[in-house]
């Protein structure tokens, strides 16, 4: 292997696009047909020269990690396209990763090198900012910060109220007239929460909309909501009496953004799954990390505008030398990618998975430290996926105890790609444990360490 390191499979570089329409179009872009002037050098810098519908071609560069100490790919072209990557980088990169006669090695072109000089000094720049202790992002007038914490909290405070009479009223009238209400209702509670500053609730009270159209036993679904909101509420007005790290989780679960805080803690990181969301507003994306020597996981969340995928992607199902900047609170994973070190590199090694009755236990411990939790990161290793009366479930090869994979999973057409990989034998699998069952994200053979992801299409 070069001093580039690993070039990443077609199903990796696929994974970095926006959408759709962009993989579609990429992948006709993945030949040498269009290109020219192609190249790559050992830094982890790929570029090229695509033909388009104008008279000058596109120039196309993108750093795949390691030409500047980025933190995850990052991509230039001269095209109008506002998605990132673009259908020429996503071709560009197609390339790379399946002919490496097409995209050898060479020497760095001065419109190439102009960029990753202008890079290299940004980057640089930053460290030497983060390495003055933070003292550049201190506010220039700390009193003046002081009170509009104080004012927002007050806002959120007389939100909190506000909400727990709403909460009382609905449940003194009964839940049966929530399912003629519809999501009126709560969209007028959600804005009072957006009015009060925060946000958290007012997306925890938004969801309470589609409860009384998810089906039967939606009732009980319902109250189990409002009692997490209730109680949120009341941990948020007695926030003073709570030990540190359970009052920092309330400030974060109601909307209160704080920095990361705590050393960096440097680890060769496996990215093991990358998936998006969006809520019509804004696309929300995850990536689960493993840290290989510290055994930790890591959640990484990256946004996007509306119709905008987030900027930040990695390649599943390989490794990245780097820092992460943990964030506090009870049971929080949540980090974000500090310096990178290198390009990626293969996955040596599964990571380490348990049984079915210990990620439970685990997921019960992480809910005793943070009772807000949609899920947490769990890997189970020697389990089979097997269909049952009522949908498909991960069990311990000695049948004793399983998993249900829960109805979202149950519709992606990766779950035939797991049930082939098993071929009814066990494998390794990588997903997020909840209330509802187990969402596989990733999975692995017995046989090898090659990641198979399960939240592409």
């Amino acid at each position: 292997m070069n001093q580039q390191g690993v070039r990443w499979t077609a199903e990796q570089v696929l994974a970095l696009a926006p959408d759709a329409a962009s993989r579609k179009t990429g992948s006709k872009l993945g030949t040498a047909g269009p290109w020219s002037g192609t190249g790559c050098d050992t830094s982890g810098a790929v570029w090229g020269l695509c033909k388009g519908s104008g008279s000058r071609p596109y120039q196309t560069i993108i750093d795949v990690a390691g030409a500047t100490g980025a933190t995850g790919p990052a991509y230039k072209c001269s095209c109008p396209s506002r998605k990132f990557p673009c259908k020429h980088a996503l071709g560009l990169l197609l390339l790379w990763s399946g002919d490496e006669a097409a995209v050898a090695e060479g020497e760095v072109p001065d419109w190439v090198g102009e960029w990753l000089s202008g890079r290299r000094m940004r980057a640089a720049k930053k460290q030497e900012q983060g390495a003055d202790g933070g003292q550049s992002a201190q506010p220039a007038d700390p009193e003046a910060a002081r009170r509009r914490a104080d004012r927002r909290a007050a806002r959120i405070t007389a939100g909190t109220t506000e909400l727990e009479q709403r909460l009382a009223d609905v449940l003194r009238g009964g839940l049966a007239p929530a399912e003629q209400a519809g999501y009126g209702l709560w969209e007028e509670t959600a804005a009072r929460m957006v009015d009060a500053q925060a946000p958290g609730l007012a997306a925890r009270v938004r969801e309470l909309g589609a409860v009384p159209g998810s089906g039967p036993g939606w009732p009980v679904r319902l109250l189990e909501e409002c009692s997490l909101i209730h109680l949120l509420d009341r941990a948020w007005l007695e926030r003073e009496r709570l030990p540190e790290p359970l009052a920092v989780t309330v400030r974060t679960r109601v909307g209160l953004n704080s920095p990361p805080e705590g050393p960096a803690v440097r680890d060769d990181w496996l990215v093991l799954a990358q998936y998006d969301t969006s809520d019509g507003k804004i696309t929300t994306r995850r990536i689960w990390l493993h840290g290989r020597e510290t055994g930790r996981p890591a959640l990484l969340l990256a946004y996007g505008a509306a119709g905008r995928a987030p900027q930040l992607a990695l390649p599943v199902g390989l490794m990245i030398d780097a820092e992460l900047l943990p964030y506090g609170g009870a049971g929080q994973l949540r980090a974000d990618i500090g310096r990178q070190y290198g390009p990626p590199a293969p996955i040596t090694a599964r990571p380490p998975g348990s049984t079915v009755v210990e990620g439970l236990a685990a997921y019960g411990t992480a809910l005793s430290q943070d009772p807000w939790l949609d899920s947490w990161p769990c890997t189970l290793s020697d389990v089979v996926p097997v269909p049952g009366d009522e949908g498909w479930q991960l069990s311990d090869t000695d049948g004793r105890s399983a998993l249900p994979i829960t109805a979202t999973a149950l519709s992606r057409p990766a779950l035939w790609r797991l049930a082939a990989l098993s071929g009814g034998g066990p494998v390794t699998v990588f997903g997020e444990l909840g209330h509802r069952g187990f969402a596989p994200l990733a999975a692995w053979s017995e046989e090898t360490a090659e990641t198979v992801s399960l939240t592409g299409e």
